[in-house]
This record gives structure tokens, C-alpha cells and sequence, in this order.
């Protein structure tokens, strides 16, 4: 199964200890994907999360190194015009830096894994229901 993960799953899973979020990013039955704009945003944030997370800076790196390895990461070149103006159009009420996001999980016929609920519900609203549920895994 294709599964776009967005950014507020990678920060969970690198704040929190939760064994299960970070089981099931390590599974290899499950393609991850993600577009290229979430290595910006972890740089963004990098000290957020550090100041955040109950580990140290050296295993926030040694967990980040492992988990991007399971994540395949897209150019947005590779995202059609026509997944991106959809996505754009279903994002831009609810939060449009989320856009890549949905643009690629529209792209690869793919499920999007979201914790955000506001974007979910957004994009329930207007008929996109294409959600990794991870209780059915």
C-alpha cells in the first residue's frame, strides 16, 4: 500500500516515544512517500523539535537517519499540473502548505497519513476520503 506521510506524523513520531507511530513507519509492507518539501520543513523546525523531544540531539539524528530511510522522497516536478490544482483546490480554505501533500497522494493513487484533524476534516468535507487508518492495520 502507498502511503503519503505528512510532516505533523514525522514530528510524532520523532517527539514521542509512542512505539506503535514508530513501528509503523518501519514496516515494510507499507510504501512510504512523501515530496521533497518536508525536508524544509524539518529544518524548519529542527530546534522546536529538539527542545521538545525528551531525547538527546544524537538520538533525534541516529532515529531521523533511520526513518527517512524508509521514506521514498518526490521531486514536485514529478507531481502533474492537474494533481497539484486539484489538491491546491481542496487545501486552499483549509491550509495550502499542505497542498504537496495531497497533490502527491492524488499523483500516486496513494492514502495520505495525517494526525492534523483539521486538515482531514477540510478535505472530507469536500469528498476526498483517501486516509491511512491506522486502527485497521
Amino acid at each position: 500500500m502507498k502511503v503519503v506521510v505528512d510532516t505533523n506524523i514525522v514530528f510524532s513520531t520523532m517527539l514521542s516515544k509512542n512505539s506503535f507511530l514508530r513501528q509503523t513507519l518501519l514496516r515494510s509492507d507499507l510504501q512510504f512517500y512523501a515530496p521533497n518539501y518536508l525536508f524544509t520543513e524539518l529544518f524548519k523546525h529542527k530546534e522546536r523539535i529538539l527542545s521538545l523531544s525528551s531525547e538527546t540531539e544524537q538520538n533525534i539524528y541516529v532515529f531521523l537517519t533511520v526513518l527517512l530511510e524508509h521514506i521514498n522522497f518526490l521531486s514536485p516536478h514529478l507531481i502533474s499540473k492537474s494533481s497539484y490544482q486539484t489538491a491546491y483546490a481542496l487545501c486552499k480554505n483549509i491550509d495550502e502548505a499542505d497542498t504537496p501533500f495531497v497533490a502527491l497522494t492524488i499523483e500516486l493513487s496513494a492514502v495520505l497519513w495525517t494526525g492534523d484533524k483539521r486538515l482531514k476534516d477540510g478535505l472530507q468535507k469536500q469528498g476526498f476520503n483517501h486516509f491511512l487508518v491506522v486502527n485497521n492495520l
